[in-house]
């Protein structure tokens, strides 16, 4: 490994693409485009084992066009696949990790009859306009979309890599790096085989730092670097009443109701303005002036969040919204008990249930949150159980939960004065002429503790795509400007000159 200040080194001589777009990079957009089209055609839900390998078939030709030398990396479950140029020791090494996976669609709610052909839209108004590819043979409208499951997450970023590669050798310009690239295949389902996976693969994987390209830039469009994203776990919680659901008018008033004691024991875990009252759930943490002088350069309007998300008011975690992330949050992401709507009953339901999601920070540990909501729950005259409860323990205790946990995915956050998030910061102003907007840690999760944790290198998220994506959900889109930018950044950072 090279010495970790080598970077700095680099700082003060990048060179790369104008901010003005050439010729040969609206080339590159169209080749995208196509390339991109192609690789979504390929169902790639997270679900389906053959679908991903049909994705890593197509990843293992794209990458062997360019030359790398690929793998197909086992796992305990479904394969990652690896990439790399041949190595040169005098360079230091960048990995890149990127999913080919991708959520499962639901294609009634999407606006186009199959959510894996891609359709490029215009907006008009405030409706979106299906165009022909063909208009893009004379020109890019570079506000256009394209429509289509993982255009954004996270195809597209994976073939502005390409491209960019592509660019690169059209120009004759030499990689400042050693290039590694680990595309996940179940990232979409929390990567549960990763940890182990980077356990095996560790001398395959080394690199002097690791570059997310996942999620969105910032609203603002700006370019961005984040230094970290929190982690998660998953706690379900479902209480008892009468073994069966009963009459309201018989047994209301009398079998207890396990909706009622549920919403109070919910209830008594937040204070009025969203803060977890649960003592030691916020030990630990503490925002320094240099973190704070960050989180405040980041252009956010909280009263612009407010209205777009039409609520009044915002919880009190944090004074502002950076400031909220840097906090573990208790989060109720589904609760339900009975019938509701047109199908609800008069009738004192049998159970309720809770499903809890806790975003973790670097200071706090899944595990020991998930305790401390457990202990929160017993004294509050619950007894516990991790599987539904028997004749007897219903016959023995007032109150009971069962409480079922979920893995802990760890958070990571690469400290701001690190050398290489100053070189990325440094390459990105520099290309696109204007401040980086630099994120502390974002709120959502990627799967990238393992390789923090067993590589020790410093990680930080180049995000690629537009924040309004949609990603995850119907009518998931990706701007056709945002891959110019994605040629551009992948680019001017494997190309900037490093003076020795």
């Amino acid at each position: 490994m090279k010495n970790y200040w080598y970077v700095l080194l680099i700082l003060f001589s990048i060179t790369g693409l104008n901010a003005q777009d050439s010729i040969s990079v609206k080339s590159a957009v169209r080749h995208s485009i196509k390339e991109l089209r192609d690789f979504v055609s390929i169902p790639n839900d997270a679900l389906n084992a053959d679908d991903i390998d049909q994705n890593l078939r197509w990843l293992n030709n794209k990458f062997s066009e360019r030359g790398f030398n690929t793998s197909i990396l086992p796992t305990e479950n479904l394969p990652l696949f690896f990439a790399a140029f041949p190595m040169d020791d005098d360079k230091p090494t960048v990995l890149f990790y990127m999913h080919l996976d991708g959520q499962s669609i639901d294609a009634a709610k999407w606006d186009q009859a199959n959510p894996y052909e891609t359709v490029l839209k215009s907006i008009d108004g405030e409706n979106w306009k299906t165009q022909d590819f063909a208009a893009l043979d004379t020109d890019i409208n570079y506000d256009w979309r394209l429509f289509g499951r993982s255009t954004s997450d996270d195809k597209g970023p994976i073939v502005m890599f390409l491209n960019a590669i592509d660019l690169l050798k059209k120009d004759s310009k030499e990689l400042s790096f050693n290039v590694k690239v680990i595309l996940d295949s179940e990232e979409e389902r929390s990567s549960k085989p990763l940890p182990k996976a980077v356990r095996t693969y560790k001398e395959l994987l080394q690199a002097d730092f690791l570059v997310i390209n996942d999620g969105p830039t910032h609203p603002s469009g700006k370019a961005t670097v984040i230094y970290g994203c929190r982690g998660i776990t998953t706690l379900s919680l479902t209480t008892f009443g009468p073994i069966k659901p009963q009459h309201s008018g018989h047994y209301g008033n009398y079998a207890p109701n396990p909706g009622f004691q549920l919403a109070q024991v919910l209830a008594s875990m937040k204070d009025t303005e969203g803060r977890v009252t649960i003592p030691g759930y916020y030990d630990g943490i503490t925002l320094s002036e240099t973190a704070q002088g960050i989180m405040k350069s980041v252009p956010d309007n909280d009263e612009e969040i407010s209205k777009k998300l039409q609520f009044k008011t915002a919880e009190k975690v944090g004074a502002f919204y950076q400031e909220s992330l840097q906090y573990p949050s208790l989060n109720i992401r589904g609760l339900g008990s009975g019938w509701i709507g047109n199908q609800a009953r008069t009738i004192v339901p049998a159970t309720a249930t809770a499903e809890l999601d806790l975003r973790l920070v670097p200071e706090s540990d899944g595990t020991k949150l998930k305790n401390l909501v457990k202990k929160h729950i017993e004294n509050h005259g619950f007894y516990i159980t991790n599987a539904a409860p028997s004749k007897e323990e219903r016959m023995t205790h007032d109150k009971i939960m069962m409480v079922q946990e979920g893995s802990v995915t760890d958070a990571f956050r690469t400290d701001l004065d690190n050398p290489y998030g100053q070189f990325l910061v440094k390459t990105m102003a520099d290309t696109f002429k204007e401040d980086v907007v630099q994120i502390r840690i974002m709120g959502g999760t990627v799967p990238i503790s393992p390789f923090i944790n067993e590589l020790e290198i410093p990680a930080f998220i180049v995000p690629m795509v537009n924040a309004d994506n949609n990603q995850h959900s119907p009518n998931e889109n990706l701007k056709i400007g945002q891959i110019a930018y994605g040629i551009k950044t992948f680019y001017t950072l494997l190309s900037a000159k490093v003076e020795k």
